[in-house]
């Protein structure tokens, strides 16, 4: 009884937790405040976890918590933590497959398990990996919008002007389009389709922790698939945010005034690009809000967008992607409570992988939603 109670006031006050995840090649991955861990669901049907204690910037320098720039961090953090748990899952799920393809192209036993283990790592690759994606998706999101843009302008003579709010609504329709059409296509690719499935996955099993239900399959698939703080949700934000700073900054800063129209062009795409990252950190702060106040006109009419997108990103899982899922959300409880991650102040855990059979398996923990409170 109390315990229903307990659910229901929850409910009510729709609270959401410090934890979060990503899907990964049959698998997922969840990051708690302090622990970090990957599930996937091995060939031979066993679920492999990957343990380890979550140590980040903010962290080691509590001044990274602070709101806006927390968000920046937390960015770079999750494109690092998402690159290592891809390359993870992917040497999981497809061992076999990888293992045989080495061989064929003369490596050694020794020399595949090698590379194996470095691209599990954070390294100088990692940080190239997220360079180069960063690089690609500014290029895919700010340089092709603003060139297309001014194409639609010179064509139809239309007179847009930069320090104009018409140019960079457009800039920004053409920004949405793009990922809406993006994640469409992708969404077509087999593998990518039960990426999208282990995303659901993963916003269930999250919704039931907050729910404060036992961490069990019948109780995740009552869930929706879509959480009002998905990543998703973030990239409508970064780019609905964009068009309202941009409109303003452009229009009261004479930027490339004077300057030929290719050039000052070019100096307003390398102006765009410096404010995405600062963009990002307020993008951040309001899925942070929304989230915590969905229950509100203002605020649910604000995720609206992001959750509709989300029905793009995420399908229904079955019960095997939920059991995993289901694993890495516990695991990670039970790290925080058996290691008292959250009273620690150094590393004190070192990764560990353990093989289970089935979600039982798994050490129950007695957190609840109250100990990892946003």
């Amino acid at each position: 009884m109390l315990k229903g109670l307990k659910a229901f006031s929850l409910v009510l006050a729709k609270q959401y937790t410090s934890i979060g995840g990503q899907a990964v090649i049959e698998g997922v991955m969840m990051r708690s405040p302090n622990a970090f861990v990957v599930a996937v669901r091995k060939p031979n049907g066993e679920i492999r976890l990957r343990r380890d204690q979550w140590y980040g910037l903010s962290q080691k320098i509590p001044f990274f918590k602070k709101p806006f720039l927390r968000g920046i961090i937390m960015l770079f953090e999750a494109m690092a933590n998402g690159i290592l748990s891809l390359n993870y899952s992917a040497n999981i799920a497809l061992e076999e497959e990888m293992k045989a393809e080495a061989l064929k192209k003369g490596k050694t036993l020794e020399e595949y398990e090698a590379e194996k283990k470095k691209s599990e790592s954070i390294d100088w690759m990692t940080f190239f990996t997220i360079a180069l994606s960063l690089t690609l998706g500014l290029g895919l999101f700010v340089f092709v919008p603003h060139a297309s843009t001014e194409a639609i302008n010179q064509i139809f003579k239309l007179g847009w002007s930069l320090d104009g709010y018409a140019f960079h609504l457009i800039d920004g329709c053409i920004k949405a389009c793009i990922f809406v059409i993006y994640i469409k296509l992708i969404g077509y690719v087999p593998d990518i389709k039960r990426v999208f499935q282990y995303h659901g996955a993963e916003h269930k099993s999250i919704a039931t922790f907050e729910a404060g239900e036992e961490l069990s399959i019948e109780n995740a698939k009552k869930y929706s698939k879509l959480h009002p703080r998905c990543g998703t949700s973030f990239i409508f934000f970064l780019l609905f945010i964009s068009i309202i700073i941009f409109s303003g900054l452009f229009t009261a800063l004479p930027i490339g005034e004077g300057l030929p129209n290719i050039p000052k062009h070019i100096l307003a795409v390398v102006v765009k690009i410096c404010f995405m990252i600062p963009i990002a950190g307020v993008s951040y702060e309001i899925i942070k809000f929304a989230g915590k106040h969905i229950e509100h006109p203002f605020c649910k009419a604000l995720s609206a967008p992001g959750m509709m997108l989300q029905r793009l990103t995420t399908r229904e899982p079955d019960d095997s992607q939920l059991e995993v899922a289901l694993s890495s959300i516990k695991a990670v409880l039970f790290l925080e409570e058996n290691y008292k991650l959250k009273e620690v102040k150094n590393k004190v855990l070192s990764l560990e992988e353990i093989d289970v059979h089935n979600l039982a398996m798994i050490e129950v923990s007695n957190s609840s939603l109250t100990d990892f409170l946003e």
